[in-house]
């Protein structure tokens, strides 16, 4: 018998008392809340962050021009549609909960996985959850400390209150957090609707010289490949968050219908909303006050909303909310699909026994951003993890293709042309390529950062014939944790993980 087995069975034993509770019960899964317009709220509302209220400007400083920026914006929202479309193909194909994760440890196997699965969870989701839980309580207490920047214990001490209770709401019922993705998502949008909207009325006014052709294309420098490519970079940053659907697809309502739905409506959608806020910003700011401003949206009220100008900031508040639940609900189920691999403990693979939810998993989410939040410097962390992302979404498409060649017979409900991964794997590379040209170390020690999973993989994973009190530790810790948060194993719904796989030729 291997570790990951005994361990398995011991957890097993461990759950008597539920067990007796659960026997006239129903089936103890995950509960399939996730509707289409739930689906098309958490691409949306993960998309849609603090970036398109505060920064566009990296775009405009790369591409030197208004044109070019617009250009990029919109090609940008291309590019993740090419590459949502493929996840699209993996969703239905490979019907598992976990996104990349689930999808290269089936392609590429455990140790390409884990990886991906250490990196994600040790530092890029808890710091991405750290900086935008940051950006809520900056925003939120602007208005108290209007002549300096907030204290450092007061925004630490809101970021904590506020992680803490989205954690409490996503604990206690799937609905609850799904219905407040979906309100904050209606509210990001309203708020860019309104943007747009005063941007439409300003060119009716004739306010658009930075918009006439013969003005957009004006470059304040020679254009070059390489500034071309980190607006690219800059762009696809800003739409990062489209494969988030995939992250939780065991709870979506009938998948293989509602997951690409759901795609192609969000993406679009928020391309559109994307290049029509940037239209209305250079209808009211010149190029020169867009790149001297740090929180774009903000100017952009105090110069067009007078009285009314507040709106902006509270609009960045309530999208930064959105956020933080919109990432604790996925990165949490990665958790758990890590978990239920072998590859974390299975405590993180189990779920509350009445409301179906990952307790485990979502508490070690909200302790380790609460971590990164101590540590400070969360900034220069989401620098070296941004390259693991962007790396991960490559390799997973690279695995698409990859896996049709390896099983070209098994059945795919949705199958796209070969020439939308290839395509997208080409302007990957390029980017990558710039990326390890420009910023050489933050590459480098995001590479060292995935890399430090490997022994990590090898004394955890592989090792069989581990000492008798390591699991005598495991199992401790496992049926503590289940009384605490009174969890059992999930049972498989056969319904949709098993008939795919029986397609495949013999």
């Amino acid at each position: 018998m291997d570790g990951t087995e005994m361990n398995r069975r011991n957890c097993a034993k461990q759950e008597p008392d539920v067990q007796k509770m659960d026997k006239s019960s129903e089936r103890v899964t995950l509960k399939k809340e996730i509707g289409l317009l739930s689906a098309c709220a958490i691409i949306i509302g993960n998309i849609i962050g603090s970036g398109i209220f505060i920064s566009p400007k990296g775009v405009l400083e790369h591409a030197g021009s208004v044109g070019l920026s617009l250009v990029v914006w919109v090609l940008g929202g291309g590019i993740c549609a090419l590459g949502s479309l493929c996840y699209a193909e993996l969703g239905v194909t490979i019907p598992k909960s976990g996104g990349d994760y689930s999808y290269v440890t089936e392609i590429f196997g455990g140790l390409v996985g884990f990886l991906l699965l250490w990196s994600a969870v040790l530092i890029m989701y808890p710091t991405t959850l750290a900086v935008i839980a940051l950006t809520f309580s900056n925003y939120v207490l602007q208005p108290v400390f209007q002549n300096c920047i907030p204290p450092f214990l007061a925004t630490r001490l809101l970021s904590t209150i506020c992680i803490l209770f989205l954690t409490w709401v996503n604990c206690s019922s799937v609905r609850w957090a799904t219905r407040i993705q979906d309100f904050f998502t209606v509210g990001k949008l309203l708020a860019l609707g309104l943007i747009i909207v005063v941007g439409l009325v300003q060119i009716c006014r004739g306010h658009y010289d930075a918009l006439r052709p013969s003005v957009a294309f004006e470059f304040t420098r020679e254009p070059s490949v390489g500034q071309i490519a980190l607006a690219f970079l800059q762009a696809s940053f800003a739409f990062s968050g489209w494969n988030f659907l995939n992250y939780v697809t065991e709870e979506v309502v009938e998948p293989r219908k509602n997951l690409p739905r759901a795609i192609y409506i969000s993406i679009p959608l928020v391309t559109l909303v994307y290049t029509l806020t940037n239209i209305a910003y250079f209808s009211s700011m010149t190029p020169e006050e867009l790149l001297a401003s740090n929180a774009v949206a903000v100017t952009f009220g105090e110069k067009l909303l007078g009285m009314f100008s507040w709106i902006m900031p509270i609009s960045v508040a309530l999208s930064t909310f959105g956020g933080i639940n919109g990432y604790l609900f996925t990165s949490s189920r990665l958790c758990f699909s890590g978990a239920r691999e072998g590859h974390l403990p299975y405590l993180l693979a189990m779920i509350h026994l009445k409301n179906c939810t990952p307790i485990p998993a979502l508490l070690v989410c909200c302790i380790a951003t609460i971590l990164i939040l101590c540590i400070g410097e969360t900034h220069n962390l989401i620098n070296y993890v941004s390259f693991i992302n962007y790396l991960s979404y490559g390799v997973t498409i690279a695995g698409l293709m990859y896996y049709r060649w390896k099983k070209p017979n098994l059945f795919r409900p949705i199958k796209v042309n070969i020439l939308v991964p290839v395509s997208y794997m080409v302007f990957w590379a390029v980017l990558l390529c710039f990326s390890l040209y420009s910023e050489p170390v933050v590459c480098g020690l995001g590479m060292v950062i995935m890399l430090t999973g490997v022994p990590v993989y090898f004394l955890g994973v592989q090792w069989q014939n581990k000492p008798q009190w390591v699991y005598r530790v495991v199992e401790t810790v496992t049926y503590v944790g289940q009384k605490l948060c009174f969890v059992v194993f999930p049972q498989d719904d056969p319904s949709e993980l098993a008939p795919l796989t029986e397609h495949i030729d013999k």
